[in-house]
């Protein structure tokens, strides 16, 4: 009998908790007959990447690890390789990176589902390492676990509510002719679901409930936390609200979430997007509030919990606020990633322009919900668009919020007229949020150089050929006048 070890003890990868949640995965492929494995890991965007194997050599792989190509660190959201990865170092400046060379995904086994909607199939998320046990550090769940390890050294765990905003279309044309693939495709022909501006109506859920049913119970089935499915402001438009939960959690279900009403949508003839702003007439922008606090592993109490009255947070509630607006310019390119993303920001829009807070008011960033003895008190940020990657999403909010904390910053007085309060704007751009990045020392320091400049390198990527492309304003403006 082998007395070698496995990749995974060999490197100490799994914990009790994880060592026992392999043992129960296991024993449900069996009962449950599962066929095949899905083994996905979240990319730079937060969209799942990964390999299905059959239930038996998934199983194999658990302790082993699965390989996959670096090339998926490389891509922007057009799936183009944007890194010289035949190159010494292959771009990124790391031997293990270049000629497209492997690495290896290893299964979080806590994460195991069976998919409700293709019922012979587990899903498993993994982490990425390189064959040495060292974790590949531009993944962003593993940073994200970084920035988690951080704050629990402090004593304290980081607890999200996810409120996401997003649109369903009855799919008409999947575009799916021979020349309309390319990078990216042709996107889909769409029609309505329903009319907008009946916000919260129930007629008009009414109208979306057959599908909103599906996907509803298909959400539940997978073990997500679903509080609220509601009709949203805009045409087809619609919320989904989740209870909060802890540390990794709620980012990993975010990106299974956006990845499961996909699938399902589009099994039922249907098309979701998380795109912020579809270019679709009378279409209105998705935002994604993120609510958030800080709980003591001490004590279990919220570290925002005011005790004073008529204050509205703790003094660490404060600090750690200003420091969410300090660097909320240079979180921009983390909250908002896309160049569609900025054309949410509009004032009198109930999205944010500027970087202020105030008491219960949907036209700041940061919303102060709660009081005095009141569990439930939080920060909700109203800057992010749904297509952002959550693990970047909630670091970033950590990390500006603790650096309040360190230099006991002052988030100055609630904004009652946030449209009209003297405050630094965000960004009106995806490049502007990225030069905001690179002038903050902050982020180079707090996430490493190696990151931000890896991540500022693939923005830059969407950027400039979103520059290369001659728009419908600019034909409409100049071809006639000039």
């Amino acid at each position: 009998m082998s007395d070698a070890l496995s990749f995974v003890e060999r490197h100490g990868l799994w914990s009790n908790e994880q060592k026992e949640a392999a043992s129960r995965l296991r024993r449900i492929v069996e009962e449950k007959k599962i066929e095949v494995i899905r083994l996905s890991f979240p990319d730079q965007h937060g969209i799942l990447r990964g390999k299905t194997l059959v239930a038996s050599e998934a199983l194999a792989s658990l302790e082993s690890g699965c390989s996959i190509t670096t090339t998926m660190l490389a891509k922007d959201t057009s799936h183009r390789t944007v890194f010289p990865v035949f190159t010494s170092g292959g771009g990124f400046g790391m031997k293990e990176m270049e000629g497209a060379a492997d690495v290896l995904m290893v299964a979080d086994p806590i994460t195991f589902r069976v998919l409700p909607w293709a019922p012979e199939s587990g899903w498993l998320l993994c982490d990425l390492y390189f064959s040495d046990g060292r974790p590949v550090p531009f993944a962003t769940r593993q940073l994200y676990r970084g920035v988690l390890d951080r704050l629990g050294a402090r004593g304290y765990d980081f607890v999200a509510g996810l409120e996401v905003e997003f649109h369903i279309f009855k799919l008409e044309d999947a575009r799916m002719s021979p020349e309309d693939a390319g990078q990216p495709g042709t996107p889909p022909s769409v029609s309505l679901l329903s009319h907008g501006y009946q916000y919260l109506t129930e007629q008009r859920y009414d109208q979306m409930e057959p599908v909103l049913e599906i996907i509803r119970r298909d959400v539940l089935a997978l073990g997500l936390p679903l509080r609220s499915v509601e009709v949203e402001f805009g045409p087809s438009q619609c919320e989904f609200t989740f209870a909060p939960t802890k540390g990794l959690t709620p980012a990993d279900n975010m990106v299974l979430f956006r990845s499961a009403v996909k699938q399902i949508a589009r099994r039922h003839g249907h098309h979701a997007t998380f795109m912020c702003r579809p270019k679709l007439p009378n279409l209105f922008a998705s935002g994604w509030h993120l609510h958030q606090s800080l709980v003591s592993r001490a004590s279990g109490e919220n570290a925002f919990m005011a005790s004073d009255k008529g204050e509205a947070l703790s003094s660490f509630g404060r600090a750690y606020l200003a420091g969410l607006l300090a660097h909320a310019r240079a979180s921009t390119v983390f909250t908002t990633p896309t160049i569609n993303g900025y054309k949410r920001y509009r004032t009198y829009s109930l999205a944010p322009d500027r970087a202020i807070w105030g008491r219960d008011n949907r036209g700041v960033m940061i919303r102060v919900l709660g009081g005095p003895g009141d569990a439930a008190t939080r920060l909700e940020n109203r800057i992010g668009e749904p297509a952002a990657n959550p693990y970047l999403y909630m670091a970033s909010q950590i990390l500006s919020g603790l650096d309040g904390v360190d230099r006991q910053l002052d988030p100055g007085p609630s904004a009652d007229t946030p449209y009209e309060t003297k405050a630094a704007l965000l960004p009106k751009t995806l490049r502007e949020a990225v030069f905001a990045l690179q002038d903050d020392p902050f982020f180079r320091q707090a996430l490493g150089p190696e990151f931000v400049d890896y991540y500022v390198h693939i923005k830059n990527a969407e950027i400039e050929r979103f520059q290369a492309e001659v728009s419908d304003w600019e034909h409409r403006e100049y071809f006639e006048m000039f």
